[in-house]
């Protein structure tokens, strides 16, 4: 066999591994094989989760309903929206809501190579702790879309992956309220995690007005069912707890 076509296997292989992860991706498949990654927990409760923030747009008015409704939620975080908005950050965790990483670019982790998902993730970490003072125990890929680079990665910095049991499809243009409300509640049941967006900032323009509709009576329909709503950190999952400690150093991204 020719040292070419050695070569050419052994990047095939090298590349299926790298995007053996985003299998899950596949919301049946990942409720049924890997509950925890799908954010299955307690029986009882609902875990709210917003996805692309913080947006002085748009996330004020989210955190304003949360308010009314007494419900605290886990924040996302985008670590070039987070340096854009810092004081929205710190008011977010100061409000008592739970804040995580989404990285620091919206960028699929497929088309990444690993020193450059490591220093995405080290680098949203770093601004989010140095910013609210909190250590984020949870990571959220963009699109939910992990790589095996992006898991190495967050086991290096002691983060959760952790994706969705229910969505709304609140970030397309076609998306209203109701059609929120209904692709969310068609199957959610305790244990759930819901996914929605506080920012139109990766999404259709205007889409963020959508999701604030929506939620008022997704809130009042799954307290109407007996169960609680609030953060993954009240879910029951069973995520190692950080101590509070910096993120570790990052290495300066290869090109990918």
């Amino acid at each position: 066999m020719s040292a070419t076509r050695l070569a050419v296997m052994a990047a095939g292989v090298l590349a299926t591994a790298h995007a053996a992860p985003a299998i899950t991706s596949i919301g049946p498949l990942r409720r049924q094989l890997f509950p925890g990654l799908a954010g299955i927990g307690e029986p009882g409760h609902v875990a709210l989760t917003f996805d692309d923030g913080p947006d002085p747009r748009s996330t004020p008015a989210f955190l304003a309903a949360l308010r009314e409704y007494e419900v605290k939620a886990t924040f996302f975080l985008l670590g070039r929206m987070l340096k854009a908005a810092p004081d929205l950050g710190r008011e977010l965790a100061e409000s008592g809501h739970e804040i995580a990483v989404h990285g620091w670019e919206h960028r699929c982790m497929l088309l990444r190579a690993p020193a450059a998902t490591y220093d995405d993730l080290a680098r949203a970490m770093e601004s989010i702790v140095q910013v609210t003072g909190t250590v984020p125990r949870w990571y959220r890929p963009p699109y939910g879309v992990l790589s095996s680079s992006a898991l190495r990665a967050a086991r290096r910095l002691g983060l959760t992956p952790v994706l969705w049991t229910n969505w709304g499809r609140d970030w397309t243009r076609a998306a209203t309220p109701a059609s929120i409300l209904a692709t969310l509640t068609r199957d959610l049941g305790g244990g759930g995690t819901v996914l929605l967006h506080d920012s139109d900032c990766t999404s259709a323009p205007g889409s963020w007005r959508n999701t604030l509709d929506a939620l008022p009576p997704l809130l009042e329909g799954i307290r109407d069912r007996g169960l609680s709503v609030g953060p993954l950190r009240d879910h029951g999952q069973n995520a190692p707890r950080q101590g509070p400690r910096p993120a570790p150093a990052r290495r300066r991204p290869r090109t990918g």
